[in-house]
């Protein structure tokens, strides 16, 4: 990768790329993703990820770059020598910060275990792992491919090799009780990690468990039973030394924050890179929304797989409600200056939902749980 350089008067821009490949599709996703059966296609597809990355940083200008989030599907499928040529050329093409935030995410497998140091040495510097659940019988349930010991042995490995770790847990299972999902939050904790972004589980009507739970063969939780799981989080994290600084993460301290999650809350633009990868540049003054082909061989095949679809300054700013309102400390007025947003959010604030400042508006701790109810009342 270049060398970091600071360039006077450069934006900053985020990368993300998406890797579709699984080795099993969990019942619960309903991301673009596909079953990895070594096809010959991944290296077609590769190619066609480094050309499109290539084709995007056409005439951005003066662009420093400011992390890269490598997500899935399973990116820790890929080989580390391809992750290495994808991070060069993304240094090539934009000079990064000295200190850049580089995440893939991956899986305790032993065989993804085994893979870690090749990450390392190709660049990676923070790992996204996708535990899901320190219990045996949640990991079944959920049709991970890996157990409990296997995850504490990942975890324990990445540490090792990253420093920086992150863990993905889902809560408000069937028949999970507050307890023993506390018991899961302070198992994490006791490991060291300085990051956790817990879940609910959420039914998407496409998935394996949309179509049980259409069928009644099983039932998430009452709204109120999942409004408890959140707040236990709440308090069992903040005990624990995490701050809650958006509503699915949780960090020790600042400086543990995932910076390119951050970065594309805040409006900061970003390249999405890979069949289906969304994308939000800036280009002759305008934000721009970009999405990928979601086929994968049309992708491929695409002699440029991207649609452009310019916003208008009103999307615009309705989107940085809806992603700076994730943020614990809100969204910069500044970020709003043509919608009529105090008003609307007057009575949400005399009913402990929302707070305002002089220069933000933010979602209370009440009002974080049932965000998307206020942006309805607000957008609406």
């Amino acid at each position: 990768m270049a060398r970091p350089v600071a360039l006077e008067g450069a934006k900053p821009l985020s990368l993300y790329i998406h890797w579709p490949y699984c080795s099993r599709i969990c019942p619960y996703c309903d991301f673009n993703v596909t079953r990895d059966r070594g096809q010959a296609s991944q290296r077609a597809l590769f190619d066609a990820i480094m050309a499109d990355m290539r084709r995007q940083a056409e005439g951005l200008g003066n662009r420093q770059l400011a992390s890269v989030f490598f997500g899935g599907g399973t990116p820790s499928l890929l080989p580390p020598d391809w992750v290495a040529e994808l991070i060069a050329q993304a240094g090539d093409l934009f000079p990064y910060t000295d200190d850049i935030e580089i995440t893939l995410e991956a899986n305790p497998t032993d065989a993804e275990i085994s893979r870690y140091e090749g990450f390392r040495a190709a660049g990676i510097n923070r790992l996204s792992l996708g535990v899901q659940s320190l219990d045996d019988a949640a990991l079944k349930f959920l049709g991970r491919n890996h157990s409990a010991a296997e995850a504490i042995r990942g975890i324990e490995t990445a540490q090792t090799v990253f420093g920086r770790v992150s863990l993905d847990l889902i809560y408000a299972l069937p028949n999970q009780t507050l307890d023993a999902w506390e018991t899961e939050l302070r198992a994490a904790a006791a490991l060291g990690i300085e990051h956790i972004s817990p879940y609910q589980l959420t039914i998407e009507q496409t998935t394996p468990f949309g179509r049980a739970v259409k069928r009644k063969l099983w039932s998430p939780p009452e709204e109120e039973l999942a409004e408890s799981f959140y707040f236990r989080t709440l308090d069992v994290l903040g005990s624990l030394g995490f701050e809650a600084y958006e509503v699915s993460n949780h960090a020790r301290g600042k400086a543990a924050r995932s910076a390119h999650n951050v970065l594309i809350w805040e409006g900061v633009d970003y390249m999405g890179i890979g069949p289906g990868a969304h994308g939000r540049l800036t280009r002759n003054g305008a934000r721009t929304a970009t999405v990928a082909e979601k086929d994968l061989k049309t992708y491929t095949a695409a002699a440029d797989p991207i649609e452009a679809i310019p916003l208008t300054p009103s999307e615009a700013e309705e989107e940085a409600l809806m992603l700076g309102l994730r943020l614990t400390e809100g969204v910069a007025l500044n970020r709003l200056p043509n919608l009529p947003i105090i008003e609307k959010a007057t009575p949400l604030i005399e009913q402990g939902f929302m707070e305002l400042t002089a220069d933000r508006l933010r979602a209370t701790e009440k009002g974080r749980v049932v965000l998307d109810r206020l942006l309805f009342e607000l957008l609406g």
